[in-house]
């Protein structure tokens, strides 16, 4: 009898727990179908609320234009020195896509630029952003720009529009290019610090801040030839977008003093007199403008309109099918491993192999966008290029702002190098920097000394001075590395290593002086280099982009979560430590961003490090 009872209540246990998890099963099931409902919906169901007709895209650039956005630690703190918060940015592949996508659509009927607080970018990037402008308008529709001021580089973008109004108070300001560096020789002897360049290269100049007090004549005239040249693409463009005779704007900026006195001071008449612009309006007058043209909102208080950032949302790209893949090389190279936004020898190498290996990508396009940095690191990057090229893939480069020194390197292993006419380039040249600080101890009152079983021992002591057999080697690889990148470059060029070394000794060129001198294919853009690779593939018109990219750190996730808190926490001890200079912060920063190269090379391991860097930028 107990034994029934027993019996019938393990039963109805073991009943209740099948139920129980029969129900839980059937839960998580749930759930998880939902789950799946809710990724599909977000992929493939278009959840974002359909546009009218008539619609405009606003395009509120806010950031700094880059080719590939970062959220690594070294960034949030670098941001908060500059600015005092996380640095904003705008992906150039996001505005391309997006005005691409719109131009298509049936429902914009137009787009305005708001470029006010667009940061950055170089000539090659803006080139970029003002031939999508010029897509869209192909497409039939208009493109208006407003600016309470507008920049240099701005004023490239907005000369595009059909229309470009500013705000009665503003100003636009065309400066040229060119700037005046920091040189710290003098600085530097003042503390006891020897700076020892060993280098090859007559143009080579990224390290004559350390060992002079000026620019050296081959530096002067190399600058102003690439400045020159820039400076003659830049007026060319924009005088053909505005519609203005050739050299007008170099006439307005040497008559302005005398144009300034005729308006009584006010430069926004001189601007609007002088056809930079087509109006002057304030913001409000220009979304009653923008009203009365299209459509009202559903408020009825501005016109129709989509965001930048909700349009982009609303472009999905092709997931399946053949694709290019794109490896982004942008900024300085190192020789390990580097978060985005930075370019590693073994995390871009990685990349590319990755694109290799995957069956789906038929071709691969570099973008470099770097002015170079270790030479070992940028090896590393051609080699598993040249790997692709062996293995049956096609390799196309497409240069940005700056490939040069290392970033040409990186370029010599592709099917074919494509630059933007004014891409900054070359600067085939090699160098090494070694710092000694002996005087310095000696101001103090230290002094070294001790026991070692060859010389080599303590050559690298940087509190010693630079002794001379040390340096007979370092110059001795020196040689050899520049041999060996020259080499490498005929051997790409398919040229003799003797007509390299003539366009080569370090110096820089535009991305056309570099066509007529043999070191790249040709001039052409992003689009035409995903073009070519596809040709190369032998795709059809309807294939795929694919980037190639690192996955954001667990930290860094943190500390994009945290809105660049951790970043500034440490900022006050940073600012106070700039502030007893009596620098300004901005001119604080740059000296210390100048200077921390010597410290960066003092703390290596190594005796010393080769580099292949160009100190350039595009204006």
């Amino acid at each position: 009898m107990s034994r029934s009872i027993f019996s019938r209540i393990g039963s109805g246990f073991a009943f209740a727990w099948r139920a129980l998890d029969f129900g839980r099963r059937a839960v998580l099931n749930l759930l998880f179908l939902i789950l799946l409902i809710v990724i599909a919906v977000a992929i493939f169901g278009g959840g974002a609320k359909p546009l009218g007709a008539k619609t405009m895209l606003v395009l509120d650039l806010k950031g700094e234009l880059v080719e590939q956005g970062s959220a690594g630690v070294r960034e949030a703190i670098k941001a908060n020195v500059m600015g005092g918060e996380v640095r904003r940015t705008v992906q150039l592949r996001d505005v391309r896509n997006v005005l691409d996508a719109a131009a298509k659509d049936p429902q914009i009927a137009g787009a305005v630029l708001l470029l006010d607080e667009l940061e950055g970018g170089g000539q090659a990037s803006l080139r970029e952003v003002a031939g999508a402008v010029e897509r869209f308008k192909a497409s039939g529709k208009k493109v208006v720009a407003w600016g309470a001021s507008y920049s240099q580089r701005q004023y490239m973008v907005a000369s595009h529009a059909n229309e470009i109004y500013m705000h009665p108070m503003g100003a636009l300001m065309l400066e040229g290019f060119g700037r005046h560096r920091n040189y710290y020789r003098d600085a530097l002897d003042k503390v006891g610090v020897t700076v020892n360049l060993l280098k090859v290269g007559t143009y080579k100049s990224f390290a004559e801040p350390f060992i002079a007090n000026g620019p050296s004549q081959a530096a002067t005239e190399a600058d102003a030839y690439l400045n020159n040249a820039l400076w003659n693409s830049y007026t060319a463009e924009v005088e053909k977008a505005r519609k203005l005779q050739d050299g007008q704007i170099m006439k307005i900026i040497n008559g302005l003093p005398e144009l300034m006195d005729a308006a009584k001071g006010d430069i926004a008449k001189v601007t609007l007199d002088a056809k930079l612009v087509d109006g002057l309006k304030t913001r409000d007058e220009i979304r009653q403008m923008m009203i009365q043209r299209g459509e009202k909102d559903a408020l009825g208080k501005s016109f129709r309109q989509v965001a930048f950032d909700d349009y982009l949302s609303r472009v999905r790209p092709k997931m399946l099918g053949d694709a290019v893949g794109v490896v982004m090389a942008v900024g300085e190279i190192s020789d390990g491993m580097a978060p985005a936004g930075s370019i590693g020898g073994q995390s871009t190498s990685n990349l590319i192999r990755m694109a290799r290996e995957d069956s789906s990508i038929k071709a691969i396009v570099l973008r470099v966008n770097s002015p170079g940095g270790s030479a070992f690191g940028s090896e590393l990057i051609r080699r598993e290029l040249e790997l692709t090229r062996a293995a049956g893939k096609p390799v196309v480069v497409s240069m940005g702002d700056v490939a040069a020194s290392g970033g040409y390197w990186i370029s010599m292993a592709a099917d074919e190098v494509i630059a933007e006419p004014n891409t900054i380039t070359g600067s085939i040249g090699v160098f090494a920097l070694v710092p000694r600080a002996d005087k310095v101890i000696d101001k103090l009152g230290i002094h070294t000394a001790g026991v070692t079983t060859t010389w080599l021992g303590d050559a690298a002591n940087p509190l010693r001075p630079l002794d001379p057999r040390l340096g007979q080697v370092i110059q001795g690889n020196i040689n050899h590395i520049y041999s060996d990148f020259t080499s490498k470059a005929a051997a790409a060029r398919k040229t003799t290593q003797e007509k390299i070394n003539e366009v080569a000794q370090g110096r820089v060129w535009t991305g056309t002086q570099a066509k007529e001198r043999g070191l790249v294919d040709r001039v052409g853009s992003y689009g035409d280099a995903l073009k070519s690779a596809a040709e190369r593939a032998k795709l059809g018109s309807d294939y795929r982009v694919a980037y190639i990219e690192r996955e954001v750190s667990k930290f860094d996730r943190v500390v994009e979560f945290f809105g660049g808190s951790a970043a500034q926490a440490v900022m006050p001890y940073v600012k106070a430590s700039l502030a007893p200079t009596g620098l300004p912060l901005g001119a604080a920063t740059e000296v210390a961003h100048e200077l921390n190269w010597l410290s960066e090379l003092a703390d290596k391991r190594k005796p010393f490090t080769a580099v292949t860097h160009c100190l350039c930028e595009s204006p």
